[in-house]
């Protein structure tokens, strides 16, 4: 049995990090128009300061995860959390927009180690019945992230410039770091002494950053291409897998584990279809509701606000009962929200706004941490690593085909033509189309959640 105390700091340094790379992500969004001019970037060029960590962190996820399970869980995070250091010093002393963007994707490669460890070390130590509340606990940490980072992040560059929170976020890595190698005890490596699929980890991660680049390219003729190569080498991946003794990927996780594969479709669909509603929603408080962005920004914060107060308990709710009960009726609140933002016009109050997005919200909080613990509770502990990286491969992948859609829908309906008050009545047709198509996606969503079939026997 782990030892209390050890259980406890886990649970420090997987909440803390949970936090940092949010924040960090979310604050350095905040930062972007300032980074812009100090370092003369184009729109294009700053977009890829961002897309830089989200490519690096999305395409090692899997693989480290793997890596994870064989050399230990411990060690890994504790090598992603001083690279995650190394690389935010080096950005708060940066001059030039290539080592820029460079450093971003390092630092996306550091994320990506402590995705892919933090909630398997959580696993580890945290047996069935308690680590519902456990998982909890670490996803609202991520949603107090996503909250804080834009409201902080903006505090700091107003009043200390953008390198701030690249200091702030050292700082933060540096207490973890303590944490880690001070206080956790003993290592974690179920899969010690089995062999690295290297090359299939080449072609996994070739094939994965070309799907990534196409949907980031939508709706661009370029996207599709890129979209379909990426396909074809996710195909050819799966065929290798089939092949070797010691795979980057078991896929009889997918075959032959109906809860483990459920809960990852459940948790893509439920990304796709809710991540870009802060998107449009910003969109649409600024440009038809005349909102300044700080106040859209305040507006929006409702919602993941609702998110970290309710996901502790509904991961302690999955420790008493099926999480495909607590996970279904999450997803079926979700369809219900978005349902309810498909009506949003000129004349919409900003009650109704509001209560929309505090019901996603818990709606959200209701899915995430039990659908965690379902998936981590799914699998061997020897699949820990592998299991935490594809439940975030998932997620990211979720998030790409959310802003894709989104930005696809936008092309179709608006084209090249700025948002402007003669084009209001075609923008918000986009944006009650984008949620219609969301809700029903959403709706199936549902029966992927509930048949998952049961955890405990």
């Amino acid at each position: 049995m782990e030892k209390r105390g050890n259980k406890t700091y886990v649970l420090i340094v997987a909440t803390l990090s949970s936090f940092l790379t949010p924040f960090m992500a979310s604050s350095a969004n905040i930062a972007l128009p300032s980074i812009g001019r100090e370092l003369s970037m184009n729109a294009v060029t700053m977009g890829w300061v961002a897309t830089a960590y989200l490519i690096s962190a999305a395409v090692f996820l899997l693989p480290l995860g793997r890596i994870a399970d064989i050399w230990g869980r411990k060690r890994l995070f504790r090598l992603g959390t001083a690279l995650y250091l190394l690389s935010s010093l080096l950005i708060a002393f940066c001059h030039t927009t290539l080592y820029l963007i460079v450093l971003r994707a390092w630092q996306g490669l550091g994320g990506a180690m402590i995705f892919s460890t933090g909630t398997a070390m959580l696993s580890s130590v945290y047996p069935v019945g308690q680590r519902g509340k456990a998982l909890g606990i670490n996803v609202a940490a991520v949603y107090l992230g996503l909250t804080t980072g834009p409201v902080l992040g903006g505090i700091l560059t107003g009043h200390f410039g953008w390198r701030s929170i690249f200091l702030v976020s050292a700082f933060l890595c540096g207490l973890i770091l303590y944490f880690t190698c001070f206080k956790l005890k003993g290592e974690w490596a179920e899969a010690r002494g089995e062999m690295f699929d290297l090359p299939g980890s080449i072609l996994y991660s070739i094939a994965f950053i070309t799907l990534m680049y196409g949907f980031s390219l939508l709706p661009l003729k370029w996207g599709y291409g890129a979209i379909a190569c990426g396909l074809m080498g996710m195909g050819a991946f799966l065929k290798w897998e089939t092949k070797v003794s010691h795979p980057l990927f078991d896929l009889n996780l997918f075959t032959k584990n109906t809860v483990f594969a459920l809960s990852n479709l459940a948790a893509l669909i439920n990304y796709s279809t809710t991540f870009s509603v802060t998107f449009i929603l910003s969109l649409y408080l600024q440009y038809i509701k005349g909102f300044s962005p700080q106040a859209a920004g305040l507006i929006i914060a409702c919602q993941p606000i609702i998110q970290t107060i309710f996901s502790p308990l509904a991961g302690a709710l999955s420790d008493k009962i099926e999480p495909r009960i607590s996970t279904s009726l999450g997803m079926s609140i979700t369809t219900v929200s978005l349902f309810l933002f498909s009506f949003i016009g000129i004349e919409s109050p900003l009650s109704y706004i509001l209560i929309s997005l505090m019901l996603l919200g818990f709606a959200v909080a209701l899915f995430s941490s039990p659908n965690a613990n379902a998936i981590m509770s799914s699998v061997e502990k020897k699949y820990y690593g592998v299991a935490s990286g594809m439940m975030a491969t998932m997620r990211m992948t979720g998030q790409m085909l959310s802003m894709g859609l989104a930005m696809l829908v936008f092309s179709l309906f608006l084209g090249k033509a700025p948002i402007m008050e003669e084009n209001f009545p075609l923008f918000l047709k986009s944006i009650r189309f984008l949620f219609s198509f969301a809700t029903v996606l959403s709706f199936f969503g549902i029966f992927a959640s509930l048949a998952r079939g049961k955890l405990r026997k």
